[in-house]
Formats: C-alpha cells, sequence, structure tokens
C-alpha cells in the first residue's frame, strides 16, 4: 500500500511570519496563494504547507499519484482503494470519498493520539 507523498500541513497564526521563518530555514515557496492564507514550501524532498485559519490541528498529508514536486506518477494506489483498506481494518474515517467516483477525492483519518491523517488525492 502505498499512501502518496507525504507533507505535513501546519496551522499557523501569522502566514507572513511563518513565510520567513520557514525561508530563513532555507525552505522556499513552491505552490499556493498568499493572499488565500495558504502556501506550500520545499526544502529539497522535504515539504510543508502553512495554512492560517482554514483548520484548527496540525495535519499529516499523504498525495496519492503525486511525487514531491507535485508530479504525477503512473502508478499509484487511489484514494478509493486505500478507503477500503482503512475500513477493512477496522480504521475509523472521519470524512470519506465517494466510492462510486474516479479522479481527485479525499479521505481522513485520526491516528490514536487524535492527529488527523489526510489522504489528499489530486488526479
Amino acid at each position: 500500500m502505498q499512501l502518496g507523498n507525504f507533507s505535513v500541513s501546519l496551522n499557523v497564526h501569522d502566514i507572513q511570519a511563518s513565510k520567513q521563518f520557514y525561508e530563513t530555514l532555507g525552505f522556499s515557496v513552491f505552490a499556493g496563494d498568499i493572499t488565500q492564507n495558504w502556501l506550500i514550501l520545499k526544502n529539497g524532498n522535504a515539504t510543508i504547507g502553512i495554512f492560517q485559519g482554514m483548520f484548527d490541528k496540525n495535519i499529516l498529508t499523504f498525495n496519492p499519484g503525486w511525487n514531491s514536486n507535485a508530479e504525477t506518477q503512473d502508478s499509484f494506489d487511489d484514494v478509493r482503494k486505500l478507503q477500503k483498506h482503512f475500513k477493512a481494518k477496522g480504521i475509523h474515517l472521519e470524512a470519506e470519498v465517494d466510492e462510486s467516483t474516479a479522479g481527485p477525492g479525499r479521505c481522513m483519518i485520526l491516528d490514536p493520539d487524535g492527529n488527523p491523517i489526510l489522504i489528499d488525492q489530486h488526479v
């Protein structure tokens, strides 16, 4: 089972201050729109998203079908396949993708400590 490209989505209080801080650590803006209060930053293969006012907690994010440069992969485990696996293993889903659809979709689970894990497929 392949979950896809991994990043951490951070709930930040001041996106400008966070952007400046992470740039000081060597990250650079890869995607996003600061006027919409979200940016994706990269340092090598390390990817973080900074989001102001969009969610309550930091989120572990996996993107099926993407590599670390958001390029589509030829072969990957679709989010619906992953969701079926989670259900078969008795993992409660906080949000589900409609299994009758294809293409982009997302589901969310929580780890035992309540940390959100988002499976967010864009292809």
